[in-house]
């Protein structure tokens, strides 16, 4: 599940997709305008200014600005960098897994068999899509991204 702080991460990060390449934001503004606690984007931009998604710069005419170009930037990628894995359980996890203290067999296990293609399916959306074509969405939600099963 995304949490909050995956969430506002995306806003954010598509509220500076929408700026001309180069200009900054600032922080209260991108707060202001996507309704996200001020101090809890804060530290969620310099979380991605860190991962080298952002650049920042203080003092007259700062402010972040995207890295790199949105086309260039894969959603799955600020997912992780934000909430770790993708998988809905920990057992499930390619990059964080933790064995179940129930699970006598994790091989026969039906439920983590099936949270690993939950967890692939996910994986395979937000892997194929760039930060531009989720601004884009907004732009046109009756685009031509297709989701694929």
């Amino acid at each position: 599940m995304l949490t909050k702080k995956g969430k506002y991460g995306l806003k954010a990060m598509i509220h500076l997709a929408n700026r001309p390449s180069g200009e900054t934001a600032l922080v209260a503004d991108i707060a202001t305008a996507n309704a996200i606690p001020k101090k809890f984007l804060d530290a969620i931009l310099g979380e991605l200014r860190t991962a080298g998604f952002l650049h920042s710069k203080k003092g007259r005419g700062g402010g972040y600005r995207l890295s790199r170009p949105a086309e260039d930037i894969l959603v799955g990628e600020l997912i992780r960098t934000l909430d770790g894995s993708l998988a809905p359980i920990a057992c499930a996890s390619r990059s964080a897994y933790q064995r179940c203290d129930d699970c006598p067999d994790e091989n026969a296990c039906a439920t983590r068999l099936l949270m690993v293609q939950v967890g692939d399916a996910i994986a395979g959306v937000v892997d194929a899509l760039s930060l531009a074509e989720l601004r884009d969405l907004v732009r046109d939600p009756f685009d031509s991204f297709v989701y694929h099963i």
